[in-house]
């Protein structure tokens, strides 16, 4: 039984992995169906099929409105791992993140099983979920989420620190699209996915933010470990 209970105007970091570990977005296009989702489920609305409007998504894009939504969340930050992802969601309306999630976790399932011919649940039960109680957590763990590419090619980033920050920052900004900070540092991305004025406005502008990324040690894992749910 869920004992997180969601409260409106309230910010969860939402997590969950494929089941037994395995990879649940094995190539670009996995990849870009969860994005699509995760713009296309945020409504009150039922979802547009994906197959209509495919051809909207190009390499740099943003998703075109087609008409206006009634959010059930607002997605702060978004992260896609081969083998899980992580979220950030304000709830906008009772048992939003609930029905939000349901609608993300299902149909991206049902596309995934019958691309791949197989059936059966591809996440690992239901998805976890923590209340972010104040803004310094909400910041250290954005920054978290933020940097969870870099163990593509620092595996041991979140024991021992980011040793290589160059490498590592060309890799996040250059060698990496399925997450959120591109938008959050100025580099439109999937823009229309989240909201990202509450986040910049603690920090400033675009530049203090990527600052505030870079500024990674690992100690700051301690500081929030509560809320990692890995």
């Amino acid at each position: 039984m869920r004992t997180t209970v969601f409260a409106n105007n309230e910010y969860y970091h939402i997590y969950n992995r494929g089941v037994d570990k395995r990879k649940v977005f094995l190539n670009k296009n996995d990849y870009i169906r969860f994005i699509h989702n995760l713009y296309e489920f945020n409504d009150e609305n039922p979802a547009t099929e994906f197959s209509r409007i495919k051809h909207n998504i190009k390499d740099s894009t943003s998703y075109i409105e087609r008409r206006p939504r009634k959010k059930l969340v607002d997605i702060i930050c978004f992260c896609q791992m081969p083998n899980h992802f992580h979220l950030i969601l304000v709830q906008l309306v009772e048992r939003g993140i609930t029905r939000f999630m349901h609608k993300l976790g299902t149909g991206y399932t049902m596309a995934f099983n019958a691309k791949y011919n197989r059936s059966g649940s591809l996440f690992q039960g239901r998805f976890k979920a923590i209340h972010i109680e104040n803004e310094t957590y909400l910041t250290y763990l954005s920054r978290y989420i933020h940097l969870n590419p870099a163990e593509l090619i620092e595996s041991n980033w979140k024991k021992e620190g980011i040793k290589n920050w160059k490498e590592v920052n060309k890799f996040l900004e250059e060698g990496y699209r399925w997450f959120s900070y591109l938008d959050y540092i100025g580099k439109n991305n999937f823009p229309s996915v989240t909201n990202r004025e509450l986040l910049l406005s603690i920090f400033g502008d675009e530049k203090k933010y990527k600052k505030f990324i870079k500024e990674w040690l690992a100690k700051d894992l301690t500081s929030i470990e509560d809320l990692i749910l890995e």
